[in-house]
């Protein structure tokens, strides 16, 4: 497992103690595109797969990585999504909808959340997930092994990345020479040596709640998309001396992109091989 980081920091005051003791993990999960190659008008996460929505296995994720809270940032049919959260009733967990009535990208997706958090931004030390809702693949002892990465470090941010035989149409994970971590570009804004690494972002984040809203109030449209980018974050967190993890902790199989019916078929397959195997190894009594 391949791990970097940029500065350290420590605080072994008894209010940072007390911080730590008292700090909150929640999540906002990206669930406002339409997905418009999946030939249907259905938002993309509504999908479904081994027999649930794209989005409900993701929150369930978050739930069992020890989330007390979600934000579910809903748009394009959002009726759709809230309905798919009806009843939600978990003691562990609340739920919410933040709207994102522009689709201005992934950074403008988490800003509409930003008045949800309040709270959490007025000190640090609340941790916040921010992950895609079409990502059903996607594993609790993955989240908790990044939320665990930010925590013991001290990082004002923590991303988990993957390294796949294909990368096209993935954020590329640029490091230097030494191997630490860079920065993120986007497929579209890649040089032609960019477009070569393997390593890649599938949108797994870990953020300080204050930093990361403080952060985005400084992304700027892209040059090329026009849209607000969750992925220059690090970069400008770096920059203003914060510590940012990264850890290559995703399984290739977990990234697989689900852009047709044929991937959402093949993502299905996986789901239900997997957890036929969970269930089976729990009948023999396995962990």
């Amino acid at each position: 497992m391949r791990a970097s980081s940029f500065v350290a920091q420590s605080d072994n005051s008894d209010a940072a103690t007390t911080a730590m003791q008292q700090r909150t993990t929640s999540a906002i999960i990206l669930a406002a595109g339409k997905g418009t190659r999946m030939k249907s008008d259905l938002p993309k996460v509504a999908h479904q797969v081994a027999g649930r929505s794209m989005v409900e296995w993701v929150a369930d994720a978050c739930v069992e990585a020890g989330c007390s809270r979600i934000v579910v940032v809903v748009g394009y049919q959002q009726g759709v999504i809230r309905r798919i959260f009806d009843g939600w009733s978990n003691p562990r967990c609340t739920l919410e909808f933040a709207e994102q009535t522009e689709q201005l990208g992934t950074g403008h997706a988490v800003r509409c959340a930003e008045a949800l958090f309040a709270h959490e931004k007025r000190s640090p030390g609340n941790d916040v997930f921010v992950l895609a809702g079409d990502g059903p693949l996607i594993r609790p002892e993955t989240l908790a092994a990044l939320l665990e990465r930010h925590r013991s470090t001290g990082a004002s941010a923590a991303l988990a990345t993957s390294v796949i035989a294909d990368s096209t149409g993935y954020g590329r994970i640029v490091r230097d020479p030494s191997g630490r971590f860079v920065g993120i570009v986007e497929q579209k804004n890649a040089t032609p040596d960019q477009l070569t690494i393997r390593e890649v972002n599938p949108s797994y984040y870990c953020f300080d709640a204050k930093d990361v809203f403080a952060a985005l109030d400084k992304v700027t449209r892209d040059a090329v998309s026009g849209e607000f980018y969750i992925t220059d974050v690090p970069a400008l967190l770096m920059k203003s001396g914060r510590r940012v993890e990264v850890i290559d902790a995703v399984p290739p199989e977990d990234v697989l992109s689900i852009n047709t019916p044929e991937q959402l078929a093949e993502v299905d397959r996986i789901l239900r091989t997997r957890h036929a195997r969970t269930a089976a190894h729990a009948g023999r009594g396995r962990p």
